[in-house]
């Protein structure tokens, strides 16, 4: 049984596809430690999608371990046609990137489509163009009506529908496409816990999607993934608008200067907790663990980064989707992660951007937890708000036991830092609630006789709900 002290705080999602799909194989990752299931639907088609939905629950629920599920929606892209046979580039070479209807009668040069209509509006002379994760650059020399002429910068071969990356421009595509209402309607009638939005840009590309979430009965929340230079112009308006964010470092380090990355992490995870949303730090964690059972030492240094930043969750990609190790990646984050953070004690600071008389209630009871090592704190929450508050102000050694009467908002607080959630019918009379909580406590061996628990709740006084921090003994 875990003991309050060998949990671990960081959370870890991990992607769904071949390598994890099997019911042996998610309950492995599951009862691993895993805490969310992402499922990208730039890859995953709609029958596929709703039988591993339904396969996580039904595995979750056999084993007594509710996990969330997180849909993430491809949002706008640019990518090339298809050709025939991959086209070798040469520095130096011209090239063209053209757009239906294109007339090519008698040219020259090569080209190849391009899916984006208003390409050759939104680029100006003297752009760069990434194609295929930024392997081949090229630079604007001129454009018309229906294509755009480059020049080769960096060589290599191009083949069909390569990823296009536009730095620096301001992209004139919808953030939620066909494709992605489709998408998020499945999600919804499967009982999705996270729409993760690919390519956010600013605030009302979230409002948008949470209104077409709330018209179609979901309490689904969202993940806002920064990706481009504009997302970061944008970063604070997106984080109040959003549920919690995401660090897609993938396109961020083909839309910015690499070493710019460190610092846009950073400042990204500093906002998140400023604001008091959870911040997720994906893409390349272990990706050389996708062949190999051991991690490099960067890799290692990278997740520990993540961890000392205390970021609520680090996630895995193709590491579990189609790599050869998805079990072993699942216990390097987690083994990385525990060690981390057994380093400290961290400062206590307080998120500038989040006030109220509930958070100064929810500091004290944070607070009166670091007087006592090996206390925990206890909560109870119908919608997650209040565990929500307690997680952002980072206590540095308690973990957080969320009680909630729902499932759906037990899943939800996976994604929390060192929030551990259970399910508890809440009684009409509060004390009967906390002393039910202990029980249950007690039952599961997260806590024992003699440990101090630090309880944030209501309490009833004749004829009101009052809020309160109490301090108690396991007895």
């Amino acid at each position: 049984m875990h003991t309050s002290t060998s949990l671990r705080r960081t959370k870890i999602i991990f992607t769904l596809g071949p390598a994890t799909q099997s019911e042996e194989m998610l309950e492995k990752l599951i009862l691993g430690g895993a805490d969310i299931a992402r499922l990208n639907m730039a890859h995953g088609n709609h029958e596929w999608t709703r039988a591993v939905i339904r396969r996580i629950r039904a595995v979750s629920k056999k084993i007594g371990r509710e996990i969330a599920i997180m849909m993430d929606i491809k949002g706008p892209e640019i990518r090339t046609g298809d050709v025939e046979a991959p086209i070798e580039l040469k520095v130096g070479e011209t090239f063209d990137f053209t757009v239906k209807p294109s007339d090519r009668e008698g040219e020259e040069i090569r080209s190849v489509n391009v899916n984006y209509q208003d390409i050759v509006n939104d680029i100006h002379v003297g752009d760069i163009v990434l194609v295929d994760s930024g392997l081949m650059r090229f630079e604007v020399l001129a454009k018309d009506h229906n294509h755009i002429r480059c020049k080769v910068l960096t060589p290599g071969a191009l083949s069909s529908r390569r990823h296009i990356n536009l730095p620096g421009v301001k992209v004139n595509l919808p953030s939620f496409t066909e494709k992605d209402r489709l998408d998020t309607l499945m999600g919804i009638e499967e009982g999705i816990d996270f729409v993760a939005l690919s390519f956010v840009r600013e605030a009302k590309d979230i409002v948008q999607l949470r209104e077409f979430i709330a018209n179609n009965g979901s309490k689904a929340k969202i993940i806002a993934k920064i990706e481009d230079q504009t997302a970061i112009a944008n970063l604070d308006e997106i984080i109040k608008a959003t549920d919690s964010l995401m660090v897609a470092r993938g396109d961020l380090g083909i839309e910015c200067p690499l070493e710019d990355l460190p610092v846009i992490q950073r400042r990204a995870v500093k906002a998140c907790f400023h604001h008091g949303k959870p911040v997720i730090i994906a893409t390349h964690t272990l990706e050389s663990m996708i062949s190999s059972p051991v991690p490099t030492r960067a890799e290692i240094t990278d997740v520990a980064n993540a961890v000392y930043e205390k970021a609520d969750c680090v996630m895995l990609s193709g590491e579990t989707t189609v790599g050869k190790y998805p079990m072993e990646c699942v216990q390097t984050l987690d083994k990385i992660a525990r060690r981390i953070e057994l380093e400290g004690p961290f400062p206590f600071a307080e998120p500038e951007h989040v006030s109220g008389d509930k958070i100064k209630l929810l500091k004290s009871a944070v607070l009166l937890a670091h007087q006592f090592p090996g206390s925990a704190i206890l909560t109870f929450t119908r919608h997650g708000n209040m565990a929500g508050g307690l997680a952002a102000l980072r206590p540095a050694h308690a973990t957080i036991y969320a009680m909630t009467n729902t499932i759906e908002t037990l899943r939800q607080l996976r994604i929390m830092r060192s929030v551990e959630p259970f399910i508890l019918e809440l009684e009409s009379d509060p004390n009967a609630t906390i002393e039910n909580a202990i029980a249950l406590l007690v039952r599961e061996g997260r806590v024992q006789v003699g440990d101090k628990l630090i309880v944030a709740t209501d309490i009833l006084t004749e004829d009101r709900l009052v809020d309160s921090v109490q301090l108690r003994t396991v007895r």
